[in-house]
């Protein structure tokens, strides 16, 4: 029989080895019992087999099972019959293994051994991905995470999480929109720049929003109790200026000339002498382009550049036009420097105006390029000055011109062929540095002008190959040798080498955003993304930056406040979703992350000793984050960031800081929403349809019975995930109990005052029939992110002066 097919059963079992307990009367007298292991022979004993060396042959059984799994159990004689009859006799349940898997089975099963295959190969890679590590400072390292933080599983809070559907990507407009310049750039509020467009997306709705927002009973569901918390009486609303007033440019704007892109100018025919400033003056904008210009936005190769600035000064001297592309990288060059000054600066060296000198040398670069034919051109130094010429024109203020000139010369790039790196193509060192510096500086231009016009990145993270610059100093690149190995210290590239990485990470959020809403990743997945990144970047660049040495602390502000963006990018359309509230560690990270962008965004504007580069402020943000945290501390007064936030408010919309506080919100809120209902008016904004079917849509709100004047009490509010909602629960809103802007949620305990996190209180009764969206959270993976008891090092108050030490 198959059960004797052993290859120690015939031989002589050990005395030290127990023996087998004795079968039941009814089960077989002879053999091992079902499914246990085969015995084996005992070291020091000789197996009746042909070679001793070779290994026995398991034979296994692959008779079909008949017996009841009771009756295989106990080893009874089953006489096949359902119930059997011993089991009929003890009253057990009988139970027969299936002859085979059915289909539906069947693909179960495949699925499972397919996941179990996908989770072994990732540990293998991980294991030799572990192994192979080493230190290297090449500069394939980038600190852009890899993807297998693509397979995290999706925590069940994903289930119920979702984005305002207020908020989309692309826009439409009605043919009898005013579309012009004077409206192109939105609306000016303080020292923030507002359009349709909010953080990159189009929100069609926003003045209803903000209407619905001041008429809202946002705390405690009695509209007039709350307004005499704070007002002996309503207060109606200002009138706003003309619109004319506030729609215009500001000092930051500077727009191409309209016939530019088509080689109408008007002055194709221009002499170079018309804009050359004398050598004295050139010489000090050249100096001010690589003191203030160069260190932040590098583009050129200082020792090369140089060298062709003197033949330039020698060729004009004896009265020998330059060539075209020369000429246009000069001009560059310079027209930069004056973007980059001070008003006071200009009159004072050179007896004019900044705009006079701005006007001067950026037509002066435009004749230029057209002369250079920068439409067709495959010369990479044309192509190197076309782009230099959009670096100080795309910052704070950017209409779609701006976007439509840096789409061609991203096309003009991909004919060049610079989305692939010149170690490709064998060129020289110097060559590909130059070809790297280019590139990416139009991926960071990518981002910016997606983010002011829409609707998404051009440029794709898989559909280019180009590496970063090394991290070296100028003087150590030469056309000729081997490139030199990136340095593990402070070089002429690091600066914009924070910013190529981060603008790096940024686009991979752009891809993941709508994987997300697709289900095709996990948010959790995303942010540890960025908490990876974080880390990657403070272990690559923390400790190059001597922020005793004014640059470098100013790259240290930078890479604060552009990865503190990388957190609101992803969770800002959850804020003021109208599906399910937001949970509370989510809502704290973006918090964290948005006082600290305020707060270095502010730093980098108001420090002395940064003056010199806060000039490009306006290209790494424009403010759209107070607006989110404007609302946050205007329902929530008592929020503990509440003092640091309002630090920077009073700052970014010029208000009295004496003020109180909910007087201010309200003002800024009613302004905000009178401009954006005319603006919407004038723009001729088009919603999608099935947004009109969320306009009114609300989370339930909380009653007024834990709620104190201006904040919250004792009482510990709703939590998600790990504390129930309240039972008392009113929908509150407009007369017909909706409101559309979806205020945050009044379930915020963990980042409301400090009081409330500690009050003892038990937790409140779920009330029947009410759904705990957040009930079933996985919260371990998350914890394994953000541990509670250290939430993420996102505090900048150093960086203000008298907010907190740095």
């Amino acid at each position: 029989m198959d059960a004797f097919n052993t290859t120690n059963s015939q031989g002589p079992v050990p005395e030290a080895q127990p023996q087998l307990s004795a079968p039941s009367s009814n089960a077989p007298a002879v053999g091992p019992p079902s499914g246990s292991p085969p015995l084996t022979v005992p070291s020091g004993a000789s197996a009746p087999s042909a070679s001793a060396s070779a290994a026995p042959r398991i034979r296994r059984r692959n008779r079909m099972i008949t017996s009841c799994l009771e009756c295989r159990r106990r080893k009874l004689k089953c006489n096949k019959s359902h119930p059997c009859v011993n089991c009929v006799k003890f009253t057990r349940d009988c139970v027969f293994l299936s002859p085979a898997l059915d289909q539906a089975s069947q693909l179960k099963l495949t699925e499972i051994k397919e996941k179990v295959g996908s989770l072994e190969r990732l540990l293998e890679r991980d294991v030799a991905k572990n192994a192979a590590a080493v230190p290297t400072s090449s500069s394939q390292d980038r600190a852009l995470p890899g993807e297998e933080d693509d397979d995290l599983p999706a925590n069940e809070d994903e289930k119920d999480l979702e984005p305002t559907p207020l908020a989309v990507v692309d826009a439409a407009y009605d043919e009898y929109g005013e579309d012009d310049d004077l409206l192109d750039l939105g609306i000016q509020l303080g020292k923030m720049r507002i359009t349709e467009r909010i953080g990159g997306f189009f929100r069609p709705k926003i003045s209803q929003e903000l209407e619905f927002t001041m008429s809202d009973t946002f705390m405690s569901g009695n509209k007039e109790q709350d307004e005499g918390r704070a007002f002996s009486q309503p207060q109606p609303m200002a009138p706003i200026p003309p619109a004319s007033e506030w729609l215009k440019p500001g000092p930051a704007y500077i727009m191409p000339s309209s016939g530019f892109f088509f080689g109408g100018t008007g002055s194709q025919n221009a002499s170079l002498i018309d804009f050359l400033p004398s050598r004295l003056a050139a010489d000090r904008l050249i100096k001010q382009f690589f003191d203030c210009v160069h260190p932040i936005c590098q583009i050129v190769h200082r020792p090369t550049f140089e060298r062709e600035y003197h033949t330039f000064w020698d060729e004009v001297s004896l009265g020998v036009e330059p060539p075209n592309s020369v000429q246009t990288i000069v001009f560059a060059v310079m027209f930069s420097a004056v973007v980059s000054m001070d008003e006071s600066t200009i009159i004072r060296d050179f007896g004019v105006s900044k705009a006079s000198m701005i006007d001067n040398f950026k037509l002066g670069t435009e004749t230029a390029l057209g002369r250079a034919n920068f439409l067709r051109t495959t010369k990479i130094e044309t192509l190197q000055s076309f782009v230099m010429y959009l670096i100080p024109l795309c910052r704070s203020e950017l209409s779609r011109a701006h976007s439509v000139l840096l789409g061609a010369a991203i096309r003009m790039a991909e004919c060049m062929g610079l989305h692939r790196d010149g170690e490709t193509y064998g060129m020289n060192p110097l060559e590909t540095h130059i070809r790297r510096l280019v590139w990416h500086q139009l991926c960071f231009l990518d981002i910016r002008t997606c983010e002011a016009q829409g609707p998404r990145p051009t440029v794709r993270r898989d559909e280019f190959d180009t590496k970063l610059p090394l991290n070296v100093d100028d003087i150590e690149i030469n056309a000729s040798g081997k490139p030199p190995a990136s340095a593990d210290r402070w070089t002429d590239s690091t600066f914009s080498l924070i910013r190529f990485e981060v603008n790096e990470m940024m686009r991979t959020i752009w891809v993941d955003r709508p994987r997300i809403e697709r289900r095709k990743i996990s948010l959790t997945a995303v942010l540890s993304k960025i908490e990876t990144f974080r880390n990657n970047m403070a272990a690559r660049y923390d400790h190059l930056m001597d922020e005793r040495i004014p640059v470098q602390k100013c790259a240290k502000v930078v890479k604060a406040l552009l990865l503190s963006r990388l957190h609101i990018m992803v969770l800002h359309r959850y804020h003021n979703s109208v599906v399910a509230p937001m949970p509370d560690r989510l809502r704290n990270i973006m918090l964290a992350s948005g006082t600290t962008l305020l707060e270095t965004a502010v730093a980098l504007e108001t420090l002395p000793e940064l003056k010199p580069w806060s000039w490009y402020a306006g290209a790494f943000q424009q403010y759209h984050a107070a607006f989110l945290l404007l609302m946050e501390v205007y329902v929530y007064p008592q929020r503990k960031e509440a003092d640091r936030i309002w630090a920077c408010l009073d700052w970014i919309f010029e208000c009295n800081p004496e003020d109180p506080r909910r007087v201010k919100g309200r003002k800024i809120l009613s302004e905000l929403q009178q401009k954006t209902a005319v603006y919407q008016s004038m723009r001729g904004m088009r919603a999608p349809v099935q947004m009109e079917k969320h306009v009114g849509q609300r989370e339930p709100r909380v009653s007024d019975s834990i709620y104190g004047p201006g904040g919250i009490m004792g009482v510990p509010g709703p939590s998600v995930g790990r504390v129930p909602l309240v039972q008392s629960v009113v929908f509150a809103g407009s007369a017909n109990g909706e409101s559309l802007w979806a205020l945050p949620s009044s379930q915020s305990p963990e980042a409301s005052s400090d009081s409330a996190s500690g009050s003892g209180q038990p937790p409140l009764a779920v009330p029947p029939g009410t759904d705990d969206l957040m009930a079933d959270i996985d919260w371990d993976a998350f914890d394994a992110l953000f541990p509670p008891d250290q939430q993420i090092d996102l505090d900048a108050s150093g960086f203000l002066p008298g907010v907190g030490p740095y």
